[in-house]
Formats: structure tokens, C-alpha cells, sequence
């Protein structure tokens, strides 16, 4: 029963490197979608945030496989990803001003 849990737990967090990869690809190529509409500006900070996701998702997957470990590391980038989300919320708050004058 332990040997089974073990290897659930081993593939999800496999799969959760993989969809954290794939998410880095797809947030790597929206890169020029804000370049064509100032309206989706804000999305541009959200795209670093998808990076700032997967590069966690990827330290904490070296972590529970115990390869590498870092609390500076595991600290600071949800420290960046929330800093993102809250300048993003700003600049679509902004926005919004803007179009409602």
C-alpha cells in the first residue's frame, strides 16, 4: 500500500513539472499578443507571472524529490509572483479609469 502512495505521489509531481513547462511555453509566446492592443498591457505582467509560476512549480518539485532545496529561493519567487499580480491589478484598474473617462 506505502509503494503505491509513493508512486502516486512520484507521478504527480512529474505531471505537475510537466503542465508547469507547458505553461512556461504558452506564457513565452503570448509575449507579443500586448504589442497589438494597449488594452491587453496588464496581461504582459501576468505572463511573467505564469513564468514566476513554473519556475516555483519546478523548485518545488526538486525540492519534494530532494535534488535541491533552497527557503530563499521558495520564499522570494511567491514574494515576486504576488508583487506581479498586484501591479497588474493596477495597471487594469488604471485602465478602466481611463476608458470610463
Amino acid at each position: 500500500m506505502a509503494d503505491i502512495v509513493l508512486f502516486v505521489e512520484g507521478v504527480l509531481k512529474i505531471s505537475s513539472v510537466v503542465l508547469s513547462l507547458i505553461a512556461g511555453i504558452i506564457a513565452i509566446s503570448l509575449f507579443a499578443v500586448p504589442r497589438k492592443d494597449a488594452a491587453l498591457r496588464p496581461w504582459k505582467v501576468l505572463i511573467f507571472v505564469l513564468l514566476f509560476f513554473a519556475v516555483q512549480e519546478v523548485l518545488g518539485a526538486l525540492r519534494a524529490f530532494e535534488i535541491y532545496e533552497s527557503p530563499f529561493l521558495t520564499h522570494i519567487v511567491p514574494t515576486i509572483i504576488l508583487g506581479l499580480l498586484i501591479r497588474a491589478l493596477i495597471l487594469q484598474q488604471n485602465l478602466n479609469l481611463v476608458r470610463a473617462k
